[in-house]
């Protein structure tokens, strides 16, 4: 059975990942996202959930250290799951994960958030380069990616 790594960053990105869950069941999930109080029942609905440090750039000073802590621990919980495929709705928490996945020649699929109809994330200017698959919700952002796929809402 393949292992799939889904993982994003709390909040709205958390939510489209979530909407993806009729998938879990067909792999061997991981759930990664940051660690806050509104997500702590995610252990108790799912088997193999994860936490990173969660950090806002609004406290830039706080986030760089918080970031970089992330980094490592990415790169540690990559290789105790060894995911097969990272499959990500964004954005910061994010965006190493995919990086160490394409290091060992796993799958990356990057799916753009629906709030955005016509700029490019952060998250999705660094992943659109390496992603095996980037999904688009909006048919306007197939403009702004040219080898994405457009999918519709996963909402």
């Amino acid at each position: 059975m393949k292992k799939v790594m889904f993982i994003s960053s709390t909040g709205g990105h958390l939510s489209e990942l979530l909407e993806m869950s009729d998938l879990f069941k067909d792999y061997d999930t991981s759930i990664v996202t940051e660690k806050t109080k509104s997500n702590m029942y995610l252990k108790d609905k799912y088997k193999n959930v994860y936490y990173l440090v969660y950090g806002t750039k609004s406290h830039l000073f706080t986030y760089l250290f918080k970031f970089t802590f992330n980094i490592f621990k990415s790169f540690y919980l990559f290789l105790k799951i060894r995911p097969d495929v990272v499959v990500t709705t964004g954005t910061h928490t994010a965006v190493s994960m995919c990086y160490i996945a394409k290091l060992f020649r796993k799958k990356v699929i990057y799916i753009e958030t629906l709030a955005n109809r016509d700029t490019k994330t952060m998250a999705g200017k660094l992943v659109y380069p390496i992603a095996d698959y980037f999904l688009v919700q909006w048919k306007s952002m197939l403009e702004l990616y040219p080898k994405a796929i457009y999918i519709g809402f996963i909402f």
